[in-house]
């Protein structure tokens, strides 16, 4: 690798910045770019598959589903105070609980919007549940969605995700790093090797590592 770039102090990433930079040298031992660009995944999930609401059982890993949003209602008091959602698609209807980020939820999500919900199927009185799910709009206009890929799941710390620095807030830091740096890796095996073996190229191959292009 080109030393210079990968030894610049981790502060001056996009997304980091000085507090950010403190903790991640102190939780992770990340100091410089470089030190976050082996910082690799322990798993991936798999985004590339939709389930129907009719389809779901508590024995599936995380997974993400199609929905409409039907409705959407604040219950309960101080410590039992929920945000109880209702989503459909046409197979059924689940619901969708939020215990925390209640107040920017409320704010965001739109009634009759179609999104795409990430997260573990439980089921209460016989009705599927989703507590906490990712929520993504859905745009009909892109040819493709945003999250058909495999996710990269990063170990964190309970100090880093105080600083919005969970698997998903080091994911996106990784992909600024690799917008900036990843051209700057030198390759080194031979041409004639990588050829004949038909191996990845190291740029590639860390790309990979990161963002895995398909479950194959």
């Amino acid at each position: 690798m080109n030393d210079q770039i990968f030894k610049t102090p981790i502060e001056y990433l996009k997304g980091v910045g000085p507090q950010r930079a403190e903790i991640l040298k102190k939780e992770i031992s990340v100091f410089n770019y470089g030190d976050l660009l082996s910082y690799y995944p322990f798993r991936y999930i798999d985004r590339t598959q939709f389930y129907k609401i009719k389809d779901v059982d508590s024995e599936l890993p995380y997974i993400q589903i199609l929905v409409r949003l039907k409705s959407l209602e604040l219950l309960g008091e101080k410590r039992t105070k929920r945000l109880v959602a209702e989503a459909i698609d046409d197979t059924g209807e689940i619901e969708l609980v939020w215990f925390q980020g209640i107040n920017w939820l409320q704010k965001n999500l739109q009634i009759n919007q179609v999104y795409i919900i990430f997260g573990k199927v439980s089921f209460f009185n016989g009705k599927a549940q989703m507590a906490h799910p990712e929520m993504e709009l859905f745009n009909k206009q892109q040819k493709s969605v945003g999250n058909l890929m495999l996710q990269p799941v990063y170990s964190s710390t309970e100090k880093l995700k105080q600083y919005s620095l969970d698997s998903k807030g080091i994911q996106r830091l990784m992909v600024s790093l690799i917008d900036v740096c990843l051209s700057e890796v030198d390759e080194i095996l031979p041409t004639y090797l990588i050829n004949q073996f038909k191996l990845f190229k190291r740029v590639e191959a860390i790309h990979h590592i990161h963002f895995p292009a398909d479950v194959n």
